[in-house]
């Protein structure tokens, strides 16, 4: 979905020797790797040479760009540790394998990416990933994916208590809901 914006940008990341990886329907341009081509080709056997380990766990290990909110966008530096890190997050809230995990958060901002989808992967949590978060069909989809565990951020839960009463909205399996920026008058809801 972001691909276009990235796409103008290919000769010179070409040049700078940097590779782009494309998941999803093609066709794409040239430079652009199919990234389910690579994963279909890749063989199931671990090589040594295939494992790396930083020399430090500070060591930058990915960029995260802010949506600039308090000014321009910006690259958040993300070290080795913190990602590391980002795989227990759901397993100290107290999630184990069992649960179902209803994400609706940009995969662009930290909470989505790397305590979403990276914490899912630390405990084996199966993950309802959902392009979009909706007021009026996030309890529909608890109930019909079985969901037990919902990551939010700002304003997802008032967005919620603010709805309606509808039939049926507390037959549901939803036993956390784990995130930050709730405030105290949504809390109390």
């Amino acid at each position: 979905e972001l691909f276009g914006s990235v796409e103008p940008l290919l000769p010179s990341l070409r040049e700078d020797g940097v590779a782009v990886w494309v998941l999803g329907a093609g066709p794409y341009p040239p430079g652009a790797l199919a990234m389910q081509e690579l994963l279909d080709a890749a063989s199931d056997e671990l090589r040594p040479e295939d494992v790396w380990e930083p020399e430090d766990m500070n060591d930058t290990c990915l960029y995260i760009f802010t949506s600039g909110t308090t000014g321009l966008p910006k690259a958040a530096r993300v070290s080795h540790l913190k990602s590391i890190m980002c795989l227990s997050f759901y397993e100290l809230v107290g999630a184990s394998s069992r649960d179902v995990v209803y994400l609706a958060l940009p995969l662009y901002h930290m909470a989505g990416s790397l305590l979403g989808i990276v914490g899912c992967l630390g405990i084996g949590a199966t993950c309802v990933l959902k392009e979009k978060f909706s007021a009026t069909q996030f309890w529909d989809d608890c109930r019909a994916e079985g969901v037990t565990v919902f990551q939010y951020i700002g304003e997802l839960c008032r967005y919620l208590v603010n709805q309606p009463q509808r039939p049926g909205e507390r037959q549901h399996g939803l036993r956390l809901a784990v995130g930050s920026g709730l405030r105290p008058d949504v809390w109390r809801s």
